[in-house]
């Protein structure tokens, strides 16, 4: 007899197998993601993979090379899949993995599942070819594809009473998450420029490309003639890294493997960022990335709660 998914200390078998399903996604397809959350225990690891694997699932259909028709039918039917977890419809014996892994998981932590319908609408804006004037407008398009992650992994990692933080100050972690989501997506965005170019897609504000002289698209391996393209990337990074220093204010309200997850992939996406600061024209040649090395000494911060003590340091006005 099939049984609702249901969240237990103890999954069944077959959750456990959609589990296993998920986290092969993760490992094969979202590397930094995969590196991050291998610091957080078993359960915790579990549910985000879960949430990894059907986000992923929503980019691959806007990514895809699917009609925008049916892309939108795929995603219409991925809305209503989500409607059946919220409605408890998953059985464990259901043919798709993703959705009896995410089911258990949202079981099992306070997951805000409705995030998931805010990361499909921002798809849908991808499938519309929308662009941004503004980065107010661009701020709408980040918040649903990678602050609603943001959101969601809260959900997941949960706060940490009795650090020393006040309530008012917990209650801003969602706040803080999806920051730090915008943070990253805008990193994404400056390290997949010429990617995006290619299929098209233009994502970095109208306002801001016309302002340095860059609305040619950069279909090429050099920026566009006349264009200040290393003053575009300079004033696109300096932004981002404002949103990493108020998303990295979420660390001092996580337990230690959280937080040390969040340090981590959050820290590799810094450092992303950091060097294409250096050398802007390397987004135009290539896909910019890190070594192992590094990211195993980011790992390493974040383990050692480094990242967390230095935001606490610069929210008592010392020094880091």
């Amino acid at each position: 007899m099939s049984r609702t998914v249901k969240g237990s200390p103890h999954a069944s078998a077959p959750v456990l197998a959609a589990y296993r399903y998920c986290e092969a996604v993760t490992g094969h397809q979202a590397r930094n993601f995969a590196y991050g959350i291998r610091l957080l225990p078993t359960e915790k690891r579990h549910a985000m993979s879960a949430l990894y694997a059907f986000s992923r699932r929503v980019d691959d259909i806007g990514d895809g090379p699917l009609d925008p028709e049916e892309k939108r039918t795929r995603l219409a039917d991925t809305r209503a899949l989500l409607d059946r977890m919220r409605s408890g419809g998953i059985e464990e014996d259901d043919t798709d993995p993703v959705a009896v892994a995410l089911s258990h998981a949202a079981h099992r932590f306070p997951i805000p599942l409705d995030a998931l319908d805010e990361l499909i609408d921002g798809v849908l804006m991808d499938v519309a070819g929308q662009t941004y004037e503004t980065w107010d407008d661009l701020k709408v398009y980040c918040r649903c594809v990678a602050g609603a992650i943001g959101r969601l992994s809260l959900g997941v990692f949960g706060t940490a009473p009795g650090t020393g933080h006040s309530e008012d100050e917990l209650e801003r972690a969602p706040y803080y998450a999806d920051t730090l989501g915008l943070a990253l997506q805008l990193t994404n965005i400056l390290r997949d420029v010429r990617e995006d170019a290619a299929t098209g897609r233009t994502y970095l504000p109208a306002d801001d490309l016309a302002k340095f002289g860059c609305a040619t698209a950069f279909r090429s391996s050099t920026a566009p003639p006349d264009a200040d393209f290393t003053g575009l990337v300079h004033f696109e990074v300096r932004r981002a890294r404002a949103l990493f220093a108020e998303g990295f204010r979420l660390l001092p309200l996580l337990d230690r493997r959280s937080g040390a997850c969040v340090s981590a992939m959050a820290g590799i996406y810094r450092r992303l960022l950091d060097r294409i600061a250096k050398d802007p024209a390397a987004v135009l040649r290539g896909r910019v990335s890190l070594p192992g090395h590094e990211k195993a000494y980011v790992a390493v911060r974040g383990l050692a709660g480094l990242d967390a003590r230095a935001v606490e340091r610069r929210g008592t006005g010392r020094a880091v």
